[in-house]
């Protein structure tokens, strides 16, 4: 893969550039929603964005293990695990961006990045 990560200065700037608010709320606004976002998926409930997917909690039961190196079996805990699920609006737009650079037509980051926003907002 090895392309661009958005961060979220990227999504700050984005909102900045979008929204018109100042910078500095801009990015306290993005760090309102993604500390709402981890506090709740931290208790165990669920986070849905519409149009782009949910985090979910999920419990996996104890197993055995194996270590690599070792190869001595290792029991792991039962523990709890932040999953995502995208929907079916961001899989079919990652289908057509695949296929549009297949044939060639490729954006730019910053068009892609707002292309993302601007869907997670409808």
């Amino acid at each position: 893969m090895g392309e661009r990560t958005l961060t979220r200065a990227d999504l700050s700037e984005a909102v900045f550039r979008k929204i018109g608010l100042s910078r500095t709320e801009s990015a306290q606004l993005v760090e309102m929603v993604l500390d709402e976002m981890c506090s709740t998926i931290a208790s165990g409930e669920s986070v849905k964005i519409s149009s782009f997917g949910s985090f979910l909690v999920r419990e996996k039961n104890e197993r055995i293990g194996r270590n690599p190196k070792t190869g001595e079996e290792v029991p792991i805990l039962p523990r709890r695990v932040a999953v995502f699920k995208p929907s079916n609006v961001l899989k079919d737009r990652i289908v057509e961006a695949h296929v549009q650079r297949a044939d060639g037509g490729s954006a730019d980051k910053e068009t892609e990045s707002m292309a993302m926003l601007n869907a997670a907002a409808e």
